[in-house]
């Protein structure tokens, strides 16, 4: 099947999940606290973290399947977890310098990019 078709499909779960998980949870837990994506972000790592294994050392599955749990499917219902997938694996390799500066820069860079956009939607719109 075309990997992109499976990615499509995964995806669309994904972010139908997203938004099943992120409703309820706040329905359940009213608060400011934004819990509904802090138990997907959960959730989701949690995932990956199991497929990975699977995938990577237990079981050798089609490559589409990775691509419709892994990338589609996981990747829209949060890219967090495939951040720190890669940050775990960046600190499992020993390259921790790596680790340090793509966990801050991610975080530090995307919080500014996030901002910049904010104003400058802000003054255009």
């Amino acid at each position: 099947m075309n990997t992109y078709i499976v990615i499509a499909v995964g995806g669309a779960f994904g972010a139908i999940s997203r938004f099943w998980i992120t409703t309820n949870v706040e329905k359940l837990y009213p608060a400011t606290y934004p819990s509904g994506t802090f138990i997907v972000n959960l959730i989701g790592c949690f995932f990956i973290g199991l497929l990975f294994v699977l995938f990577s050392e237990k079981i050798s599955l089609a490559d589409d399947v990775r691509s419709l749990l892994v990338v589609g499917f996981l990747g829209a219902m949060t890219t967090f977890s495939t951040f720190s997938l890669d940050a775990l694996l960046l600190i499992e390799q020993g390259q921790y310098g790596m680790a340090f500066s793509y966990l801050l820069g991610s975080v530090v860079v995307c919080l500014i990019a996030t901002f910049i956009g904010i104003n400058i939607a802000r003054i255009l719109f």
